[in-house]
């Protein structure tokens, strides 16, 4: 039975502070790094063990594996990691306050921003302080200005099943670090969700997310660990 585990990446800085992060790269908090060893301790008692790994090319969420991995006492396992298990780019509103948006443009806007499945937040400014386009990591893809959950799911889900989903039909059990909107497309796609629905599916922080699956990937169970 192929065993999945999607773990979103421990409390960043940014969360802390309440701004909108998307892909500039912060580090985690203490409390975040706290999460992610807790949750390898998590794993490493309740008996689960991996072959493989994949993450993003964020800090935060190779750090989080990282020490995931390091409390298993599995660094040595083979990871992957690409951009298109990024969080959602948030544009125009990345580094900013989100209460302050709040109280700048009202929660209704807000909510869209956040919470509709296709309506991208406004674009990120040519030469902003935020703008990775230059950024190494992504010398070959376009960096998008902006993306919604749409399509951010338009990305995450084609990589998990060119490369994830043959690892698991291989029988490999995996590991995943990434973010809440990237892993919110593997969840969607998992377990069938609706557009409107998975809009409002949280994923915490550090938090184990086990799917069982059957040889063909159809979920049979999934479950949080810690609620296991």
């Amino acid at each position: 039975m192929p065993t999945l585990v999607l773990l979103r990446h421990g409390q960043s800085q940014w969360n802390l502070e309440n701004r909108f992060t998307g892909w500039w790269d912060v580090d985690l908090s203490n409390a975040g790094v706290a999460e992610a060893r807790a949750a390898g301790t998590l794993l490493r008692e309740r008996g689960l063990d991996f072959d493989r790994c994949f993450t993003s090319v964020l800090t935060r969420a190779i750090r989080t594996l990282n020490l995931v991995l390091h409390e298993m006492d599995r660094l040595w396992l083979p990871t992957a990691k690409d951009w298109r298990l990024n969080e959602r780019h948030y544009g125009g509103l990345t580094g900013l306050n989100k209460q302050e948006m709040v109280e700048k443009v009202g929660e209704e806007q807000v909510r869209i921003w956040r919470r509709s499945y296709d309506v991208p937040p406004p674009p990120l400014e040519e030469g902003s302080a935020y703008d990775v386009a230059r950024d190494r990591r992504y010398a070959d893809i376009a960096v998008p200005a902006t993306e919604s959950l749409k399509d951010t799911v338009a990305r995450a889900v084609p990589y998990f099943n060119s490369a994830i989903a043959p690892a698991l039909k291989d029988g490999k059990r995996v590991l995943v670090a990434a973010h809440g909107n990237s892993l919110r497309g593997i969840v969607k796609h998992l377990s069938n969700i609706g557009d409107d629905e998975i809009v409002g599916v949280e994923i915490p922080t550090g938090q184990p997310l086990v799917y069982e699956l059957a040889d063909d990937l159809t979920v049979e169970r999934y479950y949080y660990l810690r609620d296991a």
